[in-house]
């Protein structure tokens, strides 16, 4: 088969086009023909050596996609070859071979079906995301209906974690850097957009909201802006780290964190149990469709032009990018 082949640490700009070793199910996986993968800054990470896991080279990324079931290993059930399922969790592009490849192997416990009116670059690259904002909104126990702060905004977990809070009831506040953007993600649930590029945006949060604060922050910035994130904060606020598109964050008075009692936390949706991600998974899909929206695809590339999907990847794409493989 073709798979894009990484084959040290280094960067997802080292990753090459090459034929690689079909693999086989085992007991309880099925073998997918791809059809589509997601990309995520997860996979320049792991490219880059940032992640725990340190899978054996070469390696192949890509933890979102969708496949056409072709082999079942022994013990699988509920499905029959030829059917269409997306990649929910588990190892893949992490540990094990990942989706950026013609075929792919995971486990029938991490599968699910394409949901209802969805087209299938939209099911092969929205797992990941939807399960990460879904985490973010969810960790903190049951949480009433309260200001929601969503930095990076139009990215793929920003557009799910305001596509999800708005059906959860939630006022749901975005930063993005591209006028354009904020004026499209009020039309995906933002009550009010605020722009990256203003320095003081802390500022006209607190403006905007006269009194109130905000009470969970969903931050996959971090940088030099993730001081502002806990200033907007009102007593008990939380903030759900998913990313850390800008970097390190800098240092900042923790004193108002024990004064307001500001919890913080990291989303790790690998940390889902088969029948915990299938679960949320259900739940999320259960919330779109009771607002009609689906998830957000900003463009989709052909196999062979990867390198390009990842630039625009980095050039800060609204929603995702997707692979046809």
């Amino acid at each position: 088969m073709r798979a894009w082949l990484l084959d040290k640490t280094g960067s997802v700009a080292d990753l090459r086009l090459a034929d690689a070793a079909r693999p086989s199910p085992g007991p309880g996986e099925v073998l997918l023909r791809m059809r589509f993968a997601g990309l995520n800054p997860a996979d320049r990470y792991l490219a880059e050596g940032l992640y725990p896991a340190k899978p054996a080279f070469p390696h192949i990324l890509g933890r979102d996609g969708l496949g056409e079931a072709v082999a079942l290993g022994p013990g699988v059930e509920g499905l029959a070859a030829g059917e269409l399922r997306l990649v929910l969790r588990g190892e893949a592009g992490v540990t094990r071979w990942g989706t950026f490849a013609e075929f792919a192997v995971v486990p029938a416990e991490s599968l699910a079906a394409l949901p209802a009116g969805w087209k299938p670059e939209q099911a092969g690259s929205a797992a990941l995301t939807y399960l990460t904002a879904y985490q973010a909104l969810t960790m903190w126990g049951p949480v009433l209906p309260c200001v929601v702060l969503v930095t990076g905004a139009s990215g793929g977990v920003g557009s799910a974690a305001v596509h999800l809070a708005r059906a959860m009831g939630h006022t749901v506040l975005g930063l993005s850097r591209d006028p354009a953007k904020a004026e499209r993600l009020q039309g995906e649930g933002c009550h009010e957009v605020f722009s990256a590029e203003d320095r003081r945006w802390g500022a006209a949060v607190k403006a905007f909201l006269k009194g109130v604060r905000v009470g969970l922050a969903i931050d996959s910035i971090g940088g030099e802006s993730f001081g502002q994130v806990i200033d907007v904060l009102g007593e008990g606020g939380k903030v759900s780290c998913v990313g850390r598109l800008a970097g390190p964050v800098p240092s900042f008075n923790t004193a108002t964190l024990f004064f307001r009692r500001v919890r913080l936390g990291g989303v790790h949706v690998g940390a889902f149990a088969p029948a915990e991600a299938q679960a949320a998974w259900a739940e999320a899909v259960r919330l779109l469709s009771r607002t009609g929206r689906s998830p957000l695809v900003d463009s989709v590339w052909d196999f062979e032009d990867l390198g390009q999907a990842f630039s625009r990847l980095a050039a800060g794409p609204m929603g995702k990018v997707v692979l046809k493989i």
